[in-house]
């Protein structure tokens, strides 16, 4: 019989096509294992002509200049390794008939590896003997946390596969149910409760029934499991409460390790790590720059959600939008010593509102490299700066100062919130510092040492004081004591200050104060433009006075 015979033709991308390369009519099976013995070698021959036309254009695009491609990890593949490679254990290569009619030992293959961006292989689950395979919800092949860790829940793998199968029916039924149940809503409208509801009940009723008996060697047990695996593992929760309690618990902590194990492959969380990375206060998500010990349930989560009246830190924004809607709070507490327009200050006393100030600091800390003090507040006094609204009075920044200072520090630690930042409220915080100073008759100086961002705005009040001073100043000799006293500038700060603007010179065994009217003019058409700005404090304003040392 003839036989027709069909050439192989080539594909656009360079690959040969080997289904065309055979269209044969059999006679016989000695005719049937020589075609199928040349289809293997014509795939081989042709996933060879591949790989190297793929070699040929890498290599002509690294000759033209052009970065290689990368792979997911952002490193250029350095061997063929780095490809995808086959796998004995590859069930599609497996089955493919021309791979195993030629002879290949699948064995003797290099295994193929995937990486993938999602996951860092790196990682690995910090429950003792737990080897990271598996997770919580059976959705997961791997875990890297204790809250989708099988082995920590006293499961394995197969079984949190198999409970969610279970769970995944149980939403069918339910929401088949539910169906049926809102397309005979009319009639069922007079009823007190559905078939499913009285159901339900009657089985969480026979459940808590059943498990009054032998709970006093559950405890044993339990106590027993403690002893033998302390806090490495979670406690048995069998027979604690009913079973249909107790699997709407575990269903609800899958759903938990589901939800962070999507925001950890998100970037928006990474556990361990303890380290805050953006906090959602009043309508600002802010991104914070240095690391708070907030507690570790909490610092672990990686994002907090806070009120911005009380400061109470929150984990999820469902429990903020509860809180808000019964929190009283629209300003900081203590007393209002000072009110012009919008701005308003409150001094709130460490001993009276402890937790309030203790909030204050933790939340200073993610914004404040220096800062050392979280929760031993009692000594110290907090004057607070808020702008009000219809809403309340919104946190602008604050300073926190001695009761009894030795060194007359007029500034222990001084905070402007990021969102309010180079608008000119941490000149008026610092401004005002120095008022309450000069009220108590006192000459002050900010506690070192000073963040960056504090040097920075320090040394700028200070050459604007010394500047409008030596404007308003007509006598022919100054004094730096004249200064500080009028002023409430520490000496040290003053003299420091005139040495950076070039004027203090040492002539004939004397310290001259040089007036430079170039800086002068300069400082003079800076506040022209200024104009009669809101951030300046007004004396008037203020009223206070000065608290007895405790």
């Amino acid at each position: 019989m003839p036989r027709r015979k069909r050439t192989a033709g080539s594909r656009s991308d360079g690959m040969e096509d080997s289904d065309s390369s055979a269209d044969l009519e059999h006679t016989d099976s000695s005719e049937s294992d020589e075609n199928t013995y040349k289809n293997a070698r014509l795939t081989r021959s042709s996933v060879r002509l591949s790989q190297s036309s793929q070699a040929a254009e890498s290599k002509q695009t690294v000759d033209q200049g052009e970065s290689p491609p990368r792979t997911p990890t952002e490193n250029a593949p350095c061997s063929d390794s780095d490809a995808d490679i086959f796998s004995p254990n590859d069930e599609s290569l497996a089955k493919d008939p021309l791979l195993q009619d030629s002879g290949s030992d699948l064995s003797q293959r290099p295994k193929r590896h995937r990486f993938h961006e999602s996951y860092n292989f790196s990682m690995k689950c910090p429950t003792p003997g737990c080897n990271s395979l598996g997770h919580l919800t059976g959705k997961h092949e791997r875990h890297f946390s204790i809250s989708g860790c099988p082995l920590y829940h006293n499961l394995s793998a197969d079984e949190c596969k198999v409970r969610a199968t279970h769970h995944d029916k149980q939403v069918g039924e339910k929401s088949l149910s539910h169906r049926q149940e809102e397309n005979n809503r009319h009639a069922m409208c007079h009823q007190v409760s559905t078939e499913r509801q009285v159901r339900d009940k009657e089985k969480v009723t026979e459940m808590r029934k059943r498990r009054s008996s032998g709970l006093v060697k559950e405890e044993e047990k339990c106590m027993e499991h403690q002893q033998m695996h302390g806090n490495t593992r979670e406690p048995l929760l069998e027979n604690i409460t009913s079973e249909c309690d107790l699997e709407l618990f575990q269903k609800a902590q899958a759903r938990a390790s589901d939800y962070l194990e999507k925001l950890r492959l998100q970037g928006q969380i990474t556990e361990g790590s303890n380290m805050i990375k953006t906090i959602l206060f009043g309508c600002f998500e802010l991104d914070t720059w240095y690391h708070s010990p907030y507690p570790e349930e909490y610092a672990r989560l990686g994002r907090l959600y806070m009120c911005e009246f009380c400061l109470k830190y929150m984990k999820s924004q469902t429990i903020l939008r509860r809180h808000m809607a019964k929190c009283t709070w629209k300003h900081p507490p203590g007393d209002e010593i000072y009110r012009k327009g919008v701005i308003s200050v409150f001094e709130v006393d460490g001993k009276k509102n402890k937790i309030y100030c203790q909030n204050l600091c933790l939340l200073a800390k993610l914004f404040l490299d220096h800062k050392t003090l979280y929760y031993d507040v009692e000594p110290f006094l907090f004057y607070v700066m808020t702008e009000a609204d219809n809403t309340g009075c919104h946190l602008i920044g604050y300073f926190s100062k001695e009761k009894n200072s030795f060194l007359n520090y007029n500034v222990s630690c001084i905070l402007t919130m990021p969102q309010y930042m180079r608008q000119g409220y941490g000149k008026m915080l610092i401004d005002f510092s120095y008022l309450l100073t000069k009220v108590e008759e006192k000459v002050g100086s900010p506690e070192r040492p000073l963040s960056d961002l504090g040097l920075i705005s320090y040394r700028s009040y200070w050459k604007e004081v010394l500047l409008r001073y030596l404007h308003n100043f007509h006598g022919k000799e100054i004094s730096i004591k004249e200064i500080s006293q009028e002023t409430a500038v520490n000496p040290v700060d003053i003299i420091s200050t005139l040495q950076s603007l070039q004027m203090l010179k040492y002539w004939k065994g004397k310290h001259l104060v040089l007036k430079r009217q170039d800086l002068i003019n300069e400082w003079r058409v800076k506040e022209t433009k200024r104009g009669s700005s809101n951030k300046t404090i007004d004396p008037s304003s203020l009223k206070w006075t000065p608290p007895k040392g405790t």
